[in-house]
């Protein structure tokens, strides 16, 4: 796919990883900006707050009411089948603490609503961030994460230590 989102692809699943710091979530924000990256993000309800509302919601925030016995795969999945676009971005290890199995909701997303999972990163040593290549999930997650590892193997994140590739 390169280093853009293309515009035909108007619904997908945006990974972002490493996921090791507050900091990634300043670069993401600058980067989305700077890309010109019409991307939403889901988050718990409860962080739409002041003083921090309006900010998430002008960079795409959606906030997902999870009281409703309604996962946060679920919602992504409805999101995105309800939106003409709907390129929702995941951090996929979950937590900025050092993880060896990610989440696999945004998979589970991406499968049940038949997008694309679209590889994207923050790269410390290199000092950029970008977007990597996308692909279908085939439904055979352990040769699909094989593709995964391979991506993020040479990226450098913010704090070494707290990052581990997924199981």
């Amino acid at each position: 796919m390169g280093e853009n989102l293309s515009a035909e692809m108007k619904k997908c699943v945006m990974i972002v990883a490493p996921h090791t710091s507050a900091w990634d979530f300043v670069y993401g924000a600058g980067a989305k900006l700077l890309l010109n990256l019409d991307v939403k993000f889901l988050m718990k309800k409860e962080v739409f707050r002041w003083p921090l509302k309006n900010m998430f919601l002008r960079l795409g925030g959606v906030p997902v009411d999870r009281s409703k016995n309604q996962g946060l795969t679920e919602a992504m999945i409805e999101y995105i089948k309800t939106h003409e676009r709907a390129a929702i971005v995941y951090p996929a290890e979950g937590t900025r603490r050092r993880v060896t199995k990610w989440r696999k909701g945004f998979y589970y997303a991406a499968l049940g609503a038949n997008v694309p999972i679209v590889l994207s990163y923050i790269d410390f040593k290199e000092k950029k961030a970008g977007i990597g290549p996308s692909f279908m999930p085939s439904g055979d997650i352990t040769r699909d994460f094989e593709i995964i590892r391979n991506f993020y193997r040479n990226i450098t994140p913010c704090k070494p230590e707290n990052f581990a590739l997924p199981e």
